[in-house]
């Protein structure tokens, strides 16, 4: 069941829990950027309850804490508590966090998994300094962050 502008009350409850996420905890892969919800704000916001997903388009902006992603369409799924599980944003994603910016085509989150994965040509900038990658995969439980087919400039001491 699709539900696009008129929710259910039980919809209502289930697309307010998913986009005002619980406060942190050990166990929330996002805790590291800070705040205790996540602000979503898109043009259309389509809730699937019974299918576990949901879709935001249109000017898509998610923030928690330092981070800030901006893309047209982000995809989602939620388990039954509901805390997203899983989280794909396509279109064009720039992302800051933390005095870094980073675009790509796309970016695709397992928050089961804690994996942050950006596609189709990353560019990473912070300063002076910029690397750019065909993927770049991020364990977000220890911030260690894989590049492949690698190139960049960065700054040195003088």
């Amino acid at each position: 069941m699709r539900l696009a502008s008129a929710f259910t009350p039980r919809a209502m409850v289930v697309a307010t829990s998913i986009l005002l996420v619980a406060p942190a905890t050990a166990a929330d892969p996002l805790s590291a950027v800070g705040g205790d919800k996540m602000a979503v704000q898109a043009e259309k916001l389509e809730v699937d309850v019974s299918g576990g997903s949901a879709v935001l388009t249109g000017n898509v902006s998610l923030s928690k804490g330092d981070l800030k992603v901006l893309c047209p369409r982000i995809d989602l799924r939620f388990d039954t508590s509901p805390h997203i599980t899983w989280i794909k944003g396509s279109g064009g994603v720039s992302a800051d966090v933390r005095g870094v910016h980073g675009e790509a085509p796309e970016v695709e989150a397992d928050l089961s998994r804690q994996t942050l994965e950006l596609r189709g040509g990353v560019r990473l900038a912070r300063g002076n300094g910029w690397l750019q990658a065909e993927k770049a995969t991020i364990d977000m439980a220890t911030a260690k962050v894989t590049l492949t087919q690698v190139k960049g400039s960065v700054p040195v001491p003088k």
